[in-house]
């Protein structure tokens, strides 16, 4: 790996700063190879397969005027293809090559980093999270490739990306919506705050008829999760024909088990069962959520 590739990989945590080179005087750009220099737009290519897959049309509006009257101030971050050295794939910035091309730019300054193209989506995944500019599902979804390409645990994602690793989780857990939800929140019609409450649905019609309300009633996040944990409570009743399962189970154990369970509840804060058979068994956990699992293995010391 050469001396840029490293630089590469050091920037990672730091951000789009750490891409951009403190601007250089001309003799300088020239001097270095021209990492940094005015490109003919038509020989920029968006990256395939970027993280960002959406982008807003009046705020690419909005950004496009912004141009037209003052310019592109920021460079965009390219990589030579390996077509040959007069053509660049963006690692960042898509967002203002497309209005500058809508603004009639012919050229724009770029600034070349000399990365492979898996460290340039990495690059592009960070740019575009610390600038917010990917919505939730976009980022899960990125999330989910850098495990599946780069072999990354989720702890040393969320190093790479500078999040905790609870965030990495529920950002992979949005992936299990169906289809019509997650154009729902790509949409904005909900927000991760709700993708993730309705998560706990029993079923996926019951998680469609929740969204679907949330969305027409504008439901905050707490009545959502009221009406996932009804939902939850509803089938539970009906599947014991009426009676708790979780009690009917209890009815028919010793005291000693009772007893145990009820002071490792207080102990968890959590819903425990011992489920023993002659001396044998297993002990249930039950958790509502990632962040109240991390919560439970802090108090077991695991």
């Amino acid at each position: 790996m050469n001396a840029d590739q490293k630089g590469a990989r050091r920037a990672l945590g730091r951000g789009l700063d750490a891409l951009l080179p403190a601007a250089p005087p001309a003799t300088a750009t020239a001097a270095e190879g021209r990492s940094v220099f005015v490109c003919a737009i038509e020989k920029i290519v968006p990256q395939k397969g970027q993280p960002r897959q959406h982008f807003d049309e009046a705020e690419l509006e909005e950004l496009t005027g912004s141009i037209r009257e003052h310019g592109l101030i920021e460079p965009l971050i390219v990589r030579r293809t390996q077509a040959g050295n007069d053509s660049f794939e963006l690692i960042a910035g898509e967002r203002r090559w497309r209005a500058a091309q809508r603004a009639g730019l012919r050229e724009v300054l770029v600034v070349v980093k000399d990365v492979s193209p898996k460290e340039a989506f990495e690059l592009a995944l960070v740019e575009n999270v610390q600038r917010a500019d990917l919505n939730p599902i976009e980022i899960a979804e990125a999330f989910d490739r850098l495990l599946r390409e780069h072999s990354y645990t989720h702890q040393t994602l969320a190093e790479r990306v500078g999040k905790d690793r609870t965030t990495i989780v529920n950002s992979l857990r949005l992936l299990r919506l169906p289809p019509r939800i997650r154009t729902m929140v790509i949409s904005r019609e909900l927000s991760e705050g709700h993708a993730r409450a309705l998560l706990g649905a029993p079923s996926d019609k019951v998680m469609a008829d929740v969204a679907e309300r949330t969305v027409h009633g504008k439901l905050p996040v707490r009545k959502v999760e009221a009406l996932i944990k009804a939902a939850k409570e509803k089938e539970s009743r009906a599947a014991g024909d009426g009676e708790d399962p979780g009690e009917k189970k209890r009815a028919g154990k010793s005291p000693a088990i009772k007893d145990l369970e009820a002071r490792l509840m207080r102990r968890l804060g959590t819903r425990v069962e011992v489920r023993d058979e002659g001396g044998r068994g297993e002990l249930g956990i039950t958790y509502g959520s990632l962040d109240e699992l991390d919560r439970i293995i802090a108090l077991l010391g695991a």
